[in-house]
């Protein structure tokens, strides 16, 4: 938000020449595409007339950080943002109901057949005649360089039924000017505002009826801190959804008495202050999370012990922590204690699993996560969580039992896998043979002589193949298929190992390695097929 305005010339040295005109001055402007700021306005000697002091909003696009000569005439935010460019350059905008002329002064037939949506919520379009706008449910005027309401109650006579409203990369400068129009649109419940600069209110309550109906606001690149959010809140006191991406949001602060209404919050592409993220907590209504690309690598709720609920976000349900700086699975135990988390997205980060594996990776964070039914994305189906779970218990069995065994493993134990105890009570505690004995990463590639038997077969001779540990079931049955011609799909594996005699170990997933069922050099594989 633009918080200078006219203050910015009082600061400089003045120069001699006519003065500011008002009307100019802290106004948005564009050139050649680009948005602009107008934070000076006068003469830049040596030379003559009148010029336009501005700081892009692309930095990349200036100059200079708004001093000339020895004169400071206007500061930037980003050094190296600002110009002086000639009045005749630039472009000042038109006001709302012309650029709708603009954008809909089209075919009446060709309007009514485009769908309108926003949500889950479908918009149905009136009767409509050309160059008759009262039934139109949406004004999607992004990048059209509107710079306020225009006449006084003319928005209100033409476009009383919209209900989505996108103002994206508009040219206006202050929330009163947003709030002139929100208020002549009764029936506003979308508002995007994306890539705008916008002063603060004075009077942030004088405009609460405005915008009495909204119900989702898109704030993203605005170049907002999150006090300037709290401050601006209680302008939406009906607010459901928030998306304030790529802004300048870092510490957060406690909403009190602000956005509790709020059930989605999109806070994507902001390098947050990780100790400050549980200040959201404080949204009692909050059922998705987005704090993707935020820089998080750790997350702690330190009011619940491990395997136990937090009191905090109780209505969390989806949340997305991809492309982070996670790596530790404390941080998944952590998550673990949030209470109804049901949906969760973690591309992108740094958890890895002691194979090396992405497939364990998921399988132990669906273990880890008992509550989830959708991972990436995807939905988690009930024979992939039984999967994923029993094979957790074998995974960590040989902890389990160091740490003790039994009901009562140590806290350390407990404090890693704080699910395992209730896992066990689900499937039972693992027998010795099944139990999967973490290897070190570097043996991933060690070969094995492994002999396929074919019981159902007895005409069939074994066959004695060197295989990699690391290669996936998925491969091995790929071989046998050139080996027996019998399509991959009905092929069932099992193992057997001299350790353990008269008993057979399944082989159920195609995405695991020979490793992760612990087959060694010498074991034997059953091939049996429908």
């Amino acid at each position: 938000m633009t918080e200078r305005g006219a203050s910015m010339v009082a600061n400089r040295t003045e120069p001699a020449g006519p003065a500011a005109p008002a009307d100019l001055l802290g106004r948005r402007v564009s050139c050649d595409g680009d948005r602009a700021s107008v934070l000076y306005v006068g003469p830049v000697p040596p030379t003559e007339g009148l010029w336009l002091g501005v700081e892009w909003d692309d930095p990349e696009r200036g100059k200079h950080d708004g001093a000339h000569g020895g004169v400071q005439y206007f500061t930037c935010r980003h050094p190296g943002g600002g110009s002086f460019v000639r009045p005749a350059k630039v472009r000042l905008g038109v006001d709302f109901l012309t650029a709708v002329a603009h954008v809909y002064q089209i075919d009446a037939e060709e309007v009514t057949s485009n769908d309108i949506s926003f949500g889950p919520k479908k918009l149905k379009w009136g009767k409509i005649t050309e160059r008759s706008y009262e039934s139109l449910p949406s004004a999607l005027l992004g990048s059209c360089e509107v710079n306020g309401p225009g006449a006084g109650g003319e928005i209100r006579k033409t476009t009383p039924n919209v209900q989505v409203l996108d103002l994206s990369a508009s040219l206006l400068s202050r929330w009163e000017d947003v709030s002139a129009i929100a208020q002549q649109l009764e029936h506003l419940e979308s508002l995007t505002l994306m890539k705008n600069r916008l002063r603060l209110p004075a009077d942030v309550s004088a405009h609460r009826r405005s915008f009495c109906r909204l119900r989702v606001l898109a704030l993203n690149g605005c170049e907002l801190t999150w006090p300037q959010i709290l401050q601006c809140a209680p302008m939406w006191p009906q607010l459901e959804e928030l998306s304030v991406e790529d802004n300048n949001i870092t510490e957060l602060q406690r909403p009190e008495a602000a956005l509790q209404s709020l059930r989605s919050l999109n806070m994507s592409g902001n390098r947050l202050v990780q100790r400050t993220v549980l200040a959201l907590a404080a949204l009692p209504r909050l059922e998705y999370l987005n704090l993707s690309k935020t820089g998080l690598s750790d997350i702690r709720f330190d009011d619940a012990a491990p395997g136990g609920q937090t009191h905090m976000f109780p209505a969390l349900t989806k949340l997305n922590l991809e492309h982070n700086n996670i790596s530790e699975w404390r941080v998944v135990n952590e998550l673990a204690k949030l209470p109804r988390l049901t949906h969760f997205l973690c591309h992108s980060n740094q958890l890895v699993s002691s194979d090396g594996n992405p497939q364990t990776a998921n399988q132990l964070l669906i273990a880890k996560l008992g509550g989830l039914v959708s991972l990436n994305n995807c939905e988690i189906h009930h024979k992939e969580r039984r999967g994923a779970e029993i094979d957790y218990i074998k995974m960590f069995g040989e902890e389990w039992l160091e740490a003790g065994g039994g009901a009562r493993p140590s806290a350390q134990f407990v404090s890693q896998h704080p699910r395992y105890l209730s896992l066990i009570a689900k499937y039972g505690a693992p027998e010795e043979g099944e139990l999967k004995k973490p290897e070190p990463f570097a043996l991933k590639n060690q070969l094995l002589k492994i002999t396929f038997v074919f019981p159902d077969a007895a005409d069939r001779e074994p066959i004695e193949k060197k295989l990699l540990a690391s290669m996936l079931v998925q491969k091995v049955k790929g071989l046998l298929y050139r080996l027996l011609k019998v399509p991959a799909a009905d092929l069932r594996l099992t193992y057997t190992s001299p350790k353990k005699l008269g008993t057979e170990f399944e082989i159920d997933s195609d995405l695991k390695t020979l490793q992760f069922y612990s087959i060694e050099d010498g074991d034997q594989v059953l091939v049996r097929w429908s």
